[in-house]
């Protein structure tokens, strides 16, 4: 089973075949960034489209069991996700409309301070905010995941602690490995662990050692640590891969409408753009080059498959129904 935590690409009918050819049978993907309401359901209308044409290769995920229907029938499951609070704009009741709409992740911040929590590039972190703790108590009530992959650590710690259902950093890796700002500390790694909650590594290339020069040994090498440290039922894949898309939206997700400034992130002036992949890494057919790196670590098989995707499984089937239901 392959599960990917966090997708960004430019969708069309290659990238679905190629989610096929890599064998990926569940993808989490961002369908907002900074859009309202009205624009996020847009963004549905667009991917119901998609399923219908190309019902033979993605079906909708809502519950973990479509992943099992997408095995069955040689296709991927595809979750939504937001990576920032804006789709329900200041309206905790439309937390449970976008759960019904089929929104499985929400990240509490993007970078900056929402009207929710702190992002990790704000010079401050206060921590959640007291609307943030009536929509995180929503969030556990509906089944909508907690994602704080952008987040501070002060407001990822407090969020961590105040949900009654784990909570997600979808997208990261250790600040130990490669000191990033978007990289999560020990402690913040542990209190979300330790309460259930998972981290996906990331392979978006400023968030790994040596950026797009990092080898697969490094990178499977930091996994297998991780996985010693806190647990192996903790971790996963959220490769946060970004494929074909123009650097317009990058800047998108850096600027939204909040400034009328140039901000480079965590990029700069002299490489604005996405950066390269590694060459180990560079879409959805390279994930065996992931299970293999792993094992080359010295993980066996039983820990490799929890990685590649059995955690996310067991997560999705737990933490995407109401509270006090299974599906």
């Amino acid at each position: 089973m392959r599960i990917d935590a966090l997708q960004y690409a430019n969708w069309s009918e290659e990238i679905f075949q190629q989610l096929r050819e890599g064998g990926v049978d569940a993808i989490h993907v961002t369908i907002a960034y900074h859009e309202s309401f009205r624009e996020t359901v847009l963004n549905f209308e667009r991917w119901n489209r998609w399923f219908e044409q190309y019902n033979h290769l993605i079906i909708k995920g809502v519950w973990a069991s479509d992943i099992d229907r997408a095995r069955e029938t040689g296709r991927t499951a595809v979750f939504f996700g937001f990576q920032n609070p804006s789709p329900i704009e200041d309206d905790i009741g439309l937390v449970e409309i976008l759960h019904t709409l089929g929104a499985r992740f929400m990240q509490l911040t993007y970078n900056n301070q929402s009207l929710l929590a702190t992002g990790c590039y704000e010079a401050v972190d206060s921590g959640i905010t007291r609307m943030g703790r009536q929509v995180i108590k929503e969030m556990n009530r509906v089944g909508l995941v907690i994602d704080m992959s952008h987040s501070g650590d002060r407001s990822t710690i407090e969020a961590a602690e105040i949900s009654e259902r784990p909570i997600a950093i979808t997208h990261a890796n250790p600040h130990e490995w490669f000191p990033a700002l978007r990289n999560k500390k020990d402690n913040v790694i542990r209190v979300v662990t330790e309460n259930g909650g998972m981290i996906g590594f990331s392979l978006y290339p400023h968030h790994l050692k040596d950026k797009s020069r990092c080898t697969i040994e490094e990178f499977c090498g930091m996994v297998a640590r991780t996985a010693d440290r806190f647990g192996v039922k903790n971790i996963g894949i959220g490769s946060d891969l970004c494929q074909n898309q123009p650097d317009s939206v990058v800047e998108w997700m850096r600027v939204g409408r909040w400034t009328k400034e140039t901000d480079y992130g965590e990029g700069s002036a002299m490489a604005a753009g996405f950066p390269p992949m590694p060459h180990w890494f560079q879409d959805n057919r390279d994930f065996g080059n992931l299970e293999q790196g792993l094992s080359d670590v010295g993980m066996n098989s039983e820990e490799i498959a929890a990685v590649m995707g059995k955690n996310w499984y067991r997560f999705f089937a737990e933490n995407f129904v109401p509270q006090g239901t299974l599906k």
